[in-house]
């Protein structure tokens, strides 16, 4: 056996039952007391299952989860469920197979208890209307910030004697907890009008649970100040951003600021145009005429005599004028089209007015550039330079009115990127309080067991690798010190006579006190110890002592 192992052996042994039985136990304390920390302390994180639960719903809930081994813990609401991160999945399966949540807010499921012996069409449009209410506020409630949430939904309804056709309507009542109340309305007006078929969005009203009204009427965001705000903001991002790629591989990104205000006009446009081309004709109709009249006349006299009114006399004739004519007529009309062009153009973009352009520039970096001995005078080119890259990067018009400025000036020290805003400190402290508290209750116990247990161990194990500085006078200087049973009783009481190495000027007792201060008690004990045959014969003759003196 190794030298070491067997001076471990010794130096345990020379520690006695009682000394090893007692740092058995603190060692035993020391590491069930660090395992039940450790255990308690890192449990796993827990993770939203459900919220908005009815009271019955958590008991059933955790009945299941816990017949399933899985972990659960209920919010301090009382009406969310929480489970170990990693098996929200498995938990919800399980669930599911349960029918479980079965709270309020049902959804198509109500449609699984309905009978078809019976039902009307009144009642099936209204389970109808309940299952998509339910389907909606669960939807609203997974929303981050959204505790729970109520959806009221009107149908259009078309009734005999109204002549016109009900709109569909909704109103919504959410819990929330967060400061981003109006922006979740916004999102929630817009998730009900797309699930239900005809309703708009400024046909929602979204409330919550203190009555204050979050959103109704128009939406905000369609109006043409903020349509005309957002064309503006995302013009000037792009040609910021245009500003940045020319200018980033030459100066560098920090070495420059760019601010650009575009002026935008956002109005919708018609324009309605029709254009003549008299150059150009196209023959419509034609129309052609044509007429041709010959004519002959001849006409026989006969002349006025005596002679005809003799009977039996036979006159002559005598041909009388002729006469003919011949007239040939042809007429032709054409009809002509004039070549028109009609165009109609509706514009629903916007058109830039004006822009004005301010880019500063660090003059150090352009001193680097151009050498430290740089002239102001070529300090003034670079920024020409860097103007007209810009100009061309922007798409600059002098006809319109823009404006663009270049100037180089020193930068602050430590202006680097673009400002970021940091999360503030009580926000780093409050996303991961649970893991310092954690961490730090953990080195705690550690600390608190390392005190009151490891350290009295290793004193009791220094003191017990060195009894000389404990142990007082050996056992013969004791032995002599105690009266002998020769001696009277009342000298029991006296003063032993000096110990060897005792201080000059003080008793042995004094200086036995000041080395180890034990009691009576602790001094026969360690006699026991020592020699407990010796021990025994002089309490025998204590005893036997007054007897003798009687």
């Amino acid at each position: 056996m190794p030298e070491q192992i067997q001076s471990i052996i010794a130096n345990l042994k020379s520690f006695g039952v009682r000394r090893l039985a007692l740092m058995g136990g603190i060692a035993a304390l020391v590491m069930a007391v660090i395992g039940i920390a450790s255990v308690y302390l890192n449990r796993p994180a827990y993770e939203t299952l459900y919220v908005g639960l009815e009271r019955s719903d958590v008991n059933q809930i955790g009945l299941v989860l816990a017949d399933a081994g899985i972990g659960f813990d209920v919010g301090s609401d009382g009406t969310s469920v929480l489970v170990p991160a990693g098996t929200t999945a498995q938990a919800r399966m399980l669930l599911a197979e349960k029918g479980l949540p079965t709270s309020a807010n049902a959804g198509y499921e109500l449609f699984d208890n309905v009978g078809s012996l019976g039902l009307t069409s009144f009642m099936q449009q209204i389970t109808r209307v309940r299952a998509l209410e339910g389907e909606i506020a669960r939807t609203i409630q997974s929303i981050s910030g959204v505790k729970a949430a109520r959806v009221h939904i009107v149908m259009s309804e078309r009734a005999n004697f109204r002549r016109d056709e009900q709109q569909p309507s909704a109103s919504v009542v959410i819990r929330y907890t967060g400061n981003d109340a109006e922006k979740s309305a916004m999102s929630i007006r817009h998730l009900v009008a797309a699930a239900v078929p005809g309703l708009s969005a400024d046909k929602v009203t979204v409330l919550d649970s203190n009555g204050n009204l979050l959103a109704a009427g128009d939406d905000p965001s369609n109006t043409s100040a903020a349509r005309t705000l957002g064309v503006e903001q995302t013009v000037e991002a792009q040609i910021g951003d245009n500003i940045r790629r020319a200018l980033t591989p030459y100066l560098g990104p920090d070495n420059f600021r760019a601010s650009v205000k575009a002026d935008v006009n956002t109005d919708s446009r018609q324009t309605e145009e029709t254009i003549f081309d008299p150059n150009s004709r196209v023959e419509r109709s034609v129309q052609s005429v044509k007429t041709n009249e010959a004519s002959n006349q001849k006409q026989a006299s006969t002349p006025t005599s005596v002679e005809q009114n003799l009977p039996e006399t036979q006159t002559t004739s005598t041909e009388g004028p002729q006469s003919s004519s011949q007239n040939d007529r042809k007429e032709e009309i054409t009809n002509y089209e004039i070549n028109s062009k009609k165009i109609a153009t509706v514009s629903n973009g916007y058109t830039v007015n004006k822009m004005s352009i301010a880019v500063v520039v660090n003059q150090d970096r352009l001193k680097t550039i151009l050498g430290k001995e740089a002239t102001p005078e070529q300090i003034a080119k670079r920024v020409a330079d860097i103007q007209k890259m810009v100009a061309s990067a922007t798409g600059f018009d002098d006809k319109r009115g823009d404006v663009i400025d270049v100037s180089a000036v020193e930068f602050i020290n430590g202006l680097d990127g673009e400002p970021i805003e940091q999360p503030g400190i009580l926000a780093s402290i409050g996303t991961y309080t649970g893991t310092l508290i954690n961490a730090g209750a953990f080195i705690v116990v550690v600390f608190l067991v390392a005190f009151f247990g490891l350290k009295p161990m290793a004193t009791a194990l220094t003191a017990s690798a060195n009894p000389a500085a404990i142990a007082g006078p050996s056992f013969d200087d004791v032995q002599r010190s105690l009266p002998t049973p020769d001696a009277p009783v009342a000298a029991i009481t006296a003063e032993p006579p000096p110990l060897p190495g005792a201080r000059a000027g003080a008793t042995p007792l004094d200086d036995l006190r000041q080395k180890i201060r034990p009691a009576p008690q602790e001094r026969l004990a360690r006699m026991v110890d020592l020699n407990e045959e010796r021990t025994a014969q002089i309490l025998r003759k204590w005893a036997a002592a007054p007897e003798a003196v009687g």
